[in-house]
């Protein structure tokens, strides 16, 4: 049974940083594309970062784009999400997905997701 449990959410001030974690079970990050996904309150859900099965190639999101980084250490089967100058418009829970396409996909349908990790950002 595929399970992808995410941590390191938490309540941070405006300007700080948080790592995510996703760790992955059952499935091997090397062979899924992982990204992370993120949904406020009264809001769709959205696509954040992700990182490719095929070359490990990175996408993000405009809005993440020079603050937010996504790796994998593929020895640990975890991904990560570094996020730095984090404002009050980053709050949300944070999802993490694999799926066994080859790219990344900004659209949430992705085969398996994580339950989620609230992130808040108080100013």
């Amino acid at each position: 049974q595929v399970q992808l449990v995410e941590s390191g959410g938490g309540l941070v001030q405006v300007g700080g940083s948080l790592r995510l974690s996703c760790a992955a079970s059952a499935v091997s990050i090397r062979t899924y594309t992982m990204s992370w996904f993120r949904q406020g309150a009264g809001k769709e859900r959205e696509f954040a970062a992700g990182i490719s099965r095929i070359n490990g190639g990175t996408y993000y999101a405009d809005s993440v784009k020079g603050r937010f980084t996504i790796s994998r250490d593929l020895a640990k089967n975890t991904v990560y999400l570094q996020m730095s100058s984090l404002t009050p418009e980053d709050t949300a829970v944070y999802y993490c997905a694999a799926d066994s396409r080859s790219s990344v996909s900004t659209i949430p349908k992705y085969g398996f997701w994580g339950q989620g990790t609230q992130v808040t950002v108080s100013s």
